[in-house]
């Protein structure tokens, strides 16, 4: 896992996971980030899209590729990612899924899980799980702790953290469980992206139809 990151804004993590479908500038990017709802996903503050983008230049995550025009609009540079962001992309992804402390940047993680393959994302779910079990052990002892010696008005908040943190548990369990069973939807061709690259056509097809999306 990385120490500091050199863009730590997680709307640049939403910017390499669209440029991995092919480079863009950055009205194209918007529009991607939006049909494939990684605004959400990733809170993405669109008032500091065009900042982010420079700045992951200037630290050669991507970089230009030249450039590009839509109807009468001005000319807008191209850009694509580079080795060193693709790099990062996994390594900020492997990150998210594994640590256990925001539910938030897990949902990011989740995401773009399909950078890493499906053997890797079950390891790493199993590391999120090891951490949400202690976490729920310390929780536990702290409200038995209070226990007796504190009015319920005042444990209350550990109380529903506590069950949250239960059900986030439960939920990651489940989802490492049917990917290392088997189960999970369409395996084999997230497994077979991870062999030789290769997107599969339908969800190759489904990027394509998501950048006719709106644009904030």
């Amino acid at each position: 896992m990385a120490g500091k990151r050199k863009v730590a804004n997680l709307t640049a993590l939403a910017i390499l996971s669209v440029l991995t479908h092919r480079p863009m500038h950055p009205y194209e990017m918007a529009r991607a980030l939006r049909g494939w709802s990684k605004d959400r996903d990733m809170q993405v503050k669109w008032g500091s899209l065009y900042s982010v983008v420079a700045s992951m230049e200037k630290h050669a995550l991507i970089e230009a590729a030249g450039t590009g025009r839509e109807g009468n609009r001005p000319e807008r540079t191209v850009y694509r990612i580079t080795d060193a962001g693709r790099a990062e992309m996994v390594d900020w992804t492997r990150e998210l899924l594994a640590a256990p402390e925001d539910p938030q940047r897990f949902r990011a993680g989740l995401s773009v899980m399909s950078v890493v393959g499906p053997d890797d994302a079950a390891d790493l779910l199993g590391e999120r799980i090891a951490g949400l079990e202690q976490r729920i052990a310390g929780l536990r002892r702290e409200l038995d702790e209070g226990r007796g010696r504190l009015p319920r008005l005042f444990t209350v908040e550990g109380a529903h953290e506590l069950a949250l943190t239960e059900a986030d548990l439960a939920w990651t369990r489940a989802l490492r469980d049917e990917i290392a069973s088997g189960a999970f939807p369409d395996l084999d061709a997230w497994r077979e992206f991870h062999v030789d690259g290769t997107i599969p056509e339908a969800m190759a097809d489904l990027a394509r139809q998501s950048l006719d999306g709106p644009v904030p």
